[in-house]
Order: C-alpha cells, then structure tokens, then sequence
C-alpha cells in the first residue's frame, strides 16, 4: 500500500532517484575495481531493496516518504560495506599469492567479516535507541533502516563476493578454472 504522501509524481522522482544512484554506485565500482565487482554490487544491492520492500509487503505497512528516504540511505550504507570486502579483495589480490582466486575471496570475506558485523551492530544500537525514544514521525524511517542494515550485511559478504567469484567463473569460462 502505498500513503497518500506518495503521490505519482513522488513515486517517479523516488524511481528516478534509485535508477541514478544505482548507475552512479555501478559507474563508481567499475572504475575503481572491475565490471564484475559492479555487478556484484548492484546485485546486492537490489536484494537489499527487494527484502526491504518484502517486509514491508507482507506486514502490509504503508510506504511513504520516510520509507523512500530510508530505502535511499539503506543504498549507501550497503555499497559502502560491500566496497569494504572489495577494497580487502583487491588489497589480497595485489599481494600475488600463491591461492586461487577462491581462496583470496575466502580469506578476504574471513578479514572483514567481525569489521562489517560490528558496524552494523553499532548501527543498529544507535537506531533501535531513535526507535525507542524517537517519534512517531521516525517510526517509518528507522524501522526501514532496522530491516535494510541487516539485509545490507548480510549482502555484502554473502551475496557480493559469491558473486564476483561466479561471474569471474563465467567469464573465464565453465571448464578453465580459475
């Protein structure tokens, strides 16, 4: 269900608003690590929205302008973590060791994994401490924000790197290894 403060022109904008920051996120990953780190980041990325919303749909919870600004925010708090565990990959894959590609994405996922729980951690104290005390107006925002950090998390280490490693399989080819 969609608020009365969510007209069809809000709706658009909103729309409009999450097509260019999504290219902007893919045309900053390209440059900095390669094509398929992008994709693997706008993947997660996606299913950090499409939980976000799933929750809200099955909760039958009005979404309205707090919950787009938060859906917004959910975006660069997730990308930021996921260019965390890219920076740890890219940082391994420099030092030239003797491990497979898979290897050095298991061990860059293993060095940031308990850097990315503890800020999403700290994160979530910080908002359930606005939910608590905060109004009824953030109410909408902070438990959007509660569903999408967890979401984000979850997607920067189990989704992303999964995903740069079956495109970088795909792109070498099925029977070539890595």
């Amino acid at each position: 269900e969609i608020g009365a403060s969510v007209g069809r022109d809000l709706t658009t904008n909103a729309i409009v608003a999450l097509v260019i920051a999504v290219i902007g996120m893919l045309i900053y990953v390209v440059i900095r690590f390669e094509f398929s780190f992008g994709i693997a980041a706008i993947i997660a990325l996606l299913h950090d929205v499409l939980i976000t919303i799933s929750v809200y749909a099955v909760l039958g919870i009005t979404i309205n302008t707090p919950f787009i600004a938060a859906i917004l925010t959910i975006l660069g708090y997730s990308i930021n973590d996921t260019i965390v565990v890219f920076d740890r990959i890219r940082e391994n894959l420099k030092r030239k060791n003797k491990n497979s590609f898979e290897d050095c994405l298991n061990k860059s996922i293993n060095q940031v994994m308990i850097r990315s729980i503890n800020t999403s951690v700290t994160t979530l104290f910080a908002i359930i401490a606005i939910l608590v005390f905060g109004g009824d107006s953030l109410k909408t925002f902070i438990v959007t924000l509660l569903i999408g950090i967890l979401a984000g998390t979850y997607s920067s280490v189990f989704i992303a790197t999964p995903l740069v490693y079956f495109l970088d399989k795909s792109k070498k080819g099925p029977n070539k290894g890595l």
